[in-house]
């Protein structure tokens, strides 16, 4: 589905590389987890995926295409901060991604009403971005990132910013709407056990250059529930991804 084959990247005016020869393959229907510690790179990855920056070698696959040769839309991204437009309703906000792309208005009218129906959004519609609370944003930006209509989607820490109740709540919504939806989806987390619980793959990274991630294969069928987490296994797991995060802990 996504493949990077001998990536590199540095800034022109920095002679460090923040990654380094990167291979790895995503296929289709999957949830992966990108772990690792801040300022490792992480984001990056996504940035090069959107064609925010450029490989300084290397080609990155999308179903067996180069990207700099797909046009917009072929890729959903959701970053941190929700990015909502204060001035748009939320119905507007969700128009954005069909209306850069051109497409008729009534169709995008219906398009986006009908994607917030089926997320339980529809009531919102007519509200701004500062009547919803934090939990709710995310949800209005997921579902913009949706009608983008790509197949794979890369959510960049998209919980962070969230108290705690809020952020399980919304890893359990998340895990529901990517069961029905036959998304593949890229995830950033510091949060061990949040990658563990929503991923069938984890990759992880201990610090910069990346130049390859370990992979962990999570062994718990979906749909999943908090309890899953007390498995002998995963516990054993998770002890070995804090250790191996510490080893990139800059202090």
């Amino acid at each position: 589905m996504l493949e990077f084959k001998n990536i590199s990247f540095k800034y022109e005016e920095d002679p460090d590389f923040i990654i380094r020869n990167l291979s790895f393959k995503v296929n289709k229907g999957e949830f992966i987890s990108i772990v690792g510690p801040s300022g490792c790179g992480k984001s990056t990855v996504f940035r090069l995926i959107c064609k925010l920056e450029r490989p300084f070698e290397g080609n990155i696959f999308l179903e067996n295409k180069n990207i700099n040769t797909l046009e917009k839309g072929y890729i959903g991204y959701m970053p941190q901060n929700d990015l909502l437009i204060p001035w748009r309703t939320i119905l507007q906000n969700c128009s954005l991604p069909l209306e850069i792309k051109g497409e008729n208005m009534k169709e995008v009218k219906y398009e986006a009403e009908k994607m917030l129906k089926d997320f339980g959004l529809e009531k919102y519609k007519n509200k701004y971005p500062r009547d919803l609370s934090g939990g709710m944003r995310q949800r209005v930006s997921f579902t913009r990132t949706l009608l983008t209509g790509s197949k794979v989607l890369l959510l960049d820490e998209p919980f962070s910013a969230l108290d705690a109740i809020t952020r399980l709540s919304m890893q359990e919504w998340l895990l529901d709407k990517w069961s029905k939806l036959n998304k593949t989806i890229l995830f950033i987390t510091h949060d061990v056990e949040e990658a563990l619980f929503l991923s069938t793959r984890v990759f992880i990274t201990d610090g910069s250059p990346i130049g390859k991630f370990r992979e962990i294969k999570v062994d718990l069928d979906y749909p999943r529930s908090r309890d899953m987490l007390d498995n002998p296994d995963i516990l054993r797991i998770k002890a070995q991804l804090v250790e191996e995060l510490k080893k990139g802990v800059r202090l």
